[in-house]
This record gives structure tokens, C-alpha cells and sequence, in this order.
């Protein structure tokens, strides 16, 4: 067996920027109204009820052919305010999209997300300020958690003239738009323009660099606090459980991409010659495309499961195939060969064993709750499957405490059910102080 093969500069600077490059280009304002008048304007729409956050989709197109875009772009982000990030990282094709009554075999659905774009991208680039922040209530909120959801909660809770402090364990906020989707996906730091154009409502002070357990605790915000919503994510990742697992060139792919994401030259990153990505999500796909367009020769994306299981969306699938991606099914993992670094992974399929040549193997089988590490705070809470446990209104089990995001059982680990939870959690909260905008 080769040594492993792993180093930066694989490929030219030039050629990885332009490999990193927007997945999607916005449209032209021509582009735009042509697709805008592709639209039926449904009554009781389908694509409005497919979206988790709500938006009035035949509103805002209907104000982009208007040409009334701050109109357009104010209907998106009243009920989702990254409706900007979604409109880049959505999965449209299963979402508003799939449910466009214009998605037949003989047409195509109106394109929602680019449109959604189009509208939302010059708010941010002038820095229009949209919303205006209610009469001050008086009251003190803690939001523990700089991702979509914690930030969600905190711009409609300073809308709505509550007072708020974030507790970010990151040295920036934005969560997972920051630290975990691929770089193609939001270039030109959307994902930090976004959060200061959220933060600029005012009313919202962030603390970076401070986690749950280790620098306060829960106990000490509820009494210090009004109220309380946790957005903490999922910290830990799950394990293959199996030999070996421990080896040098074994990584979390969501370490990898965040630090990927903040790199100034990713042509300076390491790469692996031959990569192996296990699991069938957005992570693994993103890790895996990433990976060839930084100059892997070889990545193997493999699933235990089949297509239709895997819970990365058919574009994504189609997206890792066209990237050069060899995407294997009904493969499990048995265990992983090399002495001082991972050299290959040995898997079984129905009996049959099957080696793959490895110099990385990327684990991406999904995250869990760091709820050991929790446990005393999060007593009073209900936690199943390694999620908190929430109610419709984002209310956990333990008295003035809501919560939302990746860390709630039931949710589609997505950053447009993220910014819905903090939302709901927002209103739930302003009527648990007395409002009455909620």
C-alpha cells in the first residue's frame, strides 16, 4: 500500500478560486422579470405552504415584475430575515420548488430561490434598514447561540422591543452559514454581511467566544434573564464504530469545512489524493465536492442505504456526480486499515467485502447533542434521541427556556427551519413578557 498522499497546491490558486466560484449566479434584472412573469400567482399557493418559513411567495414576485424590489425583498424577510442565505442554500428543489404547480414533465418550476435573491441581495449591499424596533419593553432576554436560529430569535425579539444578549461559542456568528455549508454556496462573506445587516436593528449585543457549561450556565441566565432560548447546534459527531476509528487521516467533515471556510487561500489546504466520504447528506456532499475541487484525484462519497434514503437532495446527488464525484449505495463501513496513518477502509456489501484506497476518510453520519457534557445544564429539560425536546411554540420542558435549530428534536436540520424556529420561539417569548405583538 502507497503512502498516504496528502498535500496543499494540487491545484493553482487561479484554478481553485474559479472552482469555488457561486454555484448559482444571481439574475439580471431582465432575467428576473422574464422569470417573475413565468409565474401563475396561485391562490393559496402550494409553494407558500411548501416554505417552512411562510413567505408569501406570489407576493414578492409579483413585486419584483412590479419592479418594486425593496417592496419584494421586504415581504421575504418579514418572515424570514436570512431569507438572503436561504435564497442560496435552500433546497428549493424539494421545497417551494418541487411544490410550483409549473413542475411538470412538460415545464419547469418558476425559479424561486434565484428570485429570491434578486430581490433580497440589494438590502444588503446598500444596508437599507427595513424593520424599526417596537417601544422598549423593558425586558432581558439570553439567547445562547449565534447560528440562523439564535439569530432569528434575537432580530424579532429586538423588533418586538425586548433587550438581548448572545452567547456565541465561535469567534464569529452565523453558525453553520459561517462555519458549515460549502464555500461555493454564499462567496464574497454573505454569510458575515448578512449577520451584520441583521444585527444592525440594534438592541442585540453578541459575546463571542463563550460556550454553554464552560463559561456560564443556564441556571445563571434564568435568573439574570426574562427568558431564555438555546440555538446550541449539535457539537458532536457521530461515530463509524469501528476498528481503528482513531487513526491519523480520519476527520470530522464538518471540522474540515469550517476550516475551509474561513481560509484566505484555500489552495494552502491539505488534500488527500484518494478521499473517502462516508454518510448521505448535505455535509457529506458538500465535503466530497469540495475535496475534487480542490484537486483530490479520487473521492468516494458512500452510503449504507440507497438514493432514495439518502437525505441530501436529488440536485445535491446530481451535483456531486457532475463534480466527479463515484457515489456508492448499500456499503457498510467494517473498518479502517493502516498502521500510522488510515490507508484504506474496508466495507461489506450483502457479505461481500470491498477495500477502498484511502489517504482521508471524511466522516459525515450526522451530528448529535453534546448532552453528557450538558447534563447538569440541561436538568429540567427533556431530551430523546439526543434532541431537546420543544412544543409548537419552541418551549422546552424547563419553565421560561425555548428552543430551536439543529439541537430540537423533530426539525429538518435545515437554516430555513432554523430561522422558523427562532421566529415562533420570539413570539412565544414576547407573549410569556406580556406583549402583545406576538
Amino acid at each position: 500500500m502507497p503512502d498516504p498522499d496528502i498535500r496543499a497546491h494540487r491545484l493553482g490558486k487561479a484554478e481553485i478560486e474559479d472552482n469555488f466560484a457561486d454555484l448559482h449566479p444571481p439574475l439580471s434584472r431582465s432575467e428576473a422579470l422574464i422569470e417573475a412573469d413565468r409565474c401563475y400567482f396561485c391562490f393559496d399557493a402550494p409553494c407558500t405552504t411548501a416554505c417552512p418559513t411562510g413567505i408569501d411567495i406570489p407576493s414578492f414576485i409579483q413585486k419584483i415584475r412590479s419592479d418594486n424590489v425593496r417592496g419584494s425583498a421586504k415581504t421575504i424577510l418579514s418572515e424570514n430575515i436570512m431569507g438572503g442565505m436561504c435564497a442560496r442554500v435552500c433546497p428549493t428543489e424539494v421545497l417551494c420548488e418541487e411544490a410550483c404547480v409549473r413542475n411538470t414533465h412538460e415545464d419547469k418550476p418558476v425559479e424561486i430561490g434565484l428570485l429570491q435573491r434578486f430581490a433580497t441581495d440589494p438590502i444588503l449591499e446598500d444596508g437599507v434598514h427595513l424593520f424599526e424596533r417596537a417601544e422598549a419593553s423593558g425586558k432581558r432576554v439570553a439567547v445562547v447561540g449565534g447560528g440562523p436560529a439564535g439569530l432569528s430569535c434575537a432580530h424579532r425579539l429586538a423588533m418586538l422591543g425586548h433587550e438581548v444578549k448572545v452567547f456565541n461559542r465561535d469567534p464569529r456568528p452565523g453558525g453553520l452559514n459561517e462555519y458549515g455549508i460549502a464555500a461555493y454556496k454564499a462567496v464574497d462573506n454573505f454569510a458575515q454581511r448578512e449577520v451584520d445587516w441583521i444585527l444592525s436593528i440594534g438592541g442585540v449585543e453578541v459575546e463571542d467566544g463563550v460556550s454553554l457549561g464552560g463559561d456560564f450556565s443556564l441556571s445563571a441566565l434564568r435568573d439574570a434573564y426574562d427568558a431564555v432560548f438555546l440555538g446550541i447546534g449539535l457539537t458532536l459527531v457521530n461515530d463509524l464504530n469501528i476498528d481503528n476509528e482513531d487513526l491519523p487521516g480520519v476527520e470530522n467533515a464538518t471540522d474540515y469545512i469550517a476550516e475551509l471556510r474561513q481560509a484566505e487561500d484555500k489552495s494552502t489546504l491539505p488534500v488527500g489524493r484518494n478521499v473517502v466520504v462516508i454518510g448521505g447528506g448535505m455535509t457529506a456532499i458538500d465535503i466530497a465536492v469540495q475535496s475534487k475541487r480542490l484537486g483530490a484525484e479520487r473521492v468516494d462519497l458512500v452510503y449504507r442505504r440507497g438514493p432514495d434514503d439518502m437525505s441530501a437532495s436529488e440536485f445535491e446527488q446530481h451535483l456531486a456526480q457532475v463534480s466527479g464525484v463515484s457515489v456508492h449505495h448499500w456499503l457498510h463501513p467494517k473498518a479502517l486499515l493502516g498502521d500510522d496513518h488510515v490507508t484504506s477502509i474496508e466495507f461489506d456489501k450483502n457479505g461481500q467485502s470491498i477495500t477502498m484506497e484511502a489517504d482521508v476518510v471524511f466522516k459525515a453520519i450526522g451530528q448529535r447533542l453534546a448532552d453528557q457534557q450538558l447534563a447538569s445544564e440541561l436538568q429540567g429539560i427533556d431530551v430523546e434521541y439526543g434532541k431537546i425536546v420543544v412544543n409548537d411554540s419552541q418551549a422546552t420542558t424547563l419553565p421560561g427556556v425555548w428552543a430551536g435549530g439543529d439541537c430540537v428534536a423533530g426539525g429538518e436540520d435545515l437554516t430555513v427551519s432554523a430561522v422558523q424556529h427562532g421566529k415562533v420561539a420570539a413570539h412565544a417569548i414576547d407573549r410569556y413578557l406580556g406583549g402583545d405583538n406576538g
